[in-house]
């Protein structure tokens, strides 16, 4: 079922909901994953297989991986510029008042 290729889905940690690319076999209940997830070994309970499977290559590039996702049709974002901060809005200082014009 999580063979070379396969297509699946995260469905637990900081990654759920991206698709991945199994890229090495179970080993001990782990599999080698890579895509629009991080390239990590993630526990098989964690990912959900789909019908599609890549011909690929055990243990490929990222690159290699995202290249062939985009050809079966997923969106695979790119690592580009970090984004800009918005600026923060600048708090006008109260004007102190003088004890003359606090008396009148």
């Amino acid at each position: 079922m999580f063979s070379t290729g396969r297509i699946c889905l995260k469905t637990a940690g900081r990654d759920a909901g991206k698709c991945c690319v199994v890229l090495k076999e179970p080993e001990k209940g782990y599999v080698l994953i890579d895509g629009e997830t991080r390239r990590k070994a993630v526990n098989i309970n964690h990912l959900e297989p789909t019908k599609k499977t890549l011909k690929i290559k055990q243990e490929a590039e990222t690159q290699e991986v995202k290249d062939a996702l985009k050809k079966e049709g997923f969106v695979v974002k790119e690592k580009g510029e970090p984004k800009q901060a918005a600026k923060k809005p600048v708090r006008k200082k109260k004007e102190k008042q003088s004890k003359e014009q606090a008396t009148k």
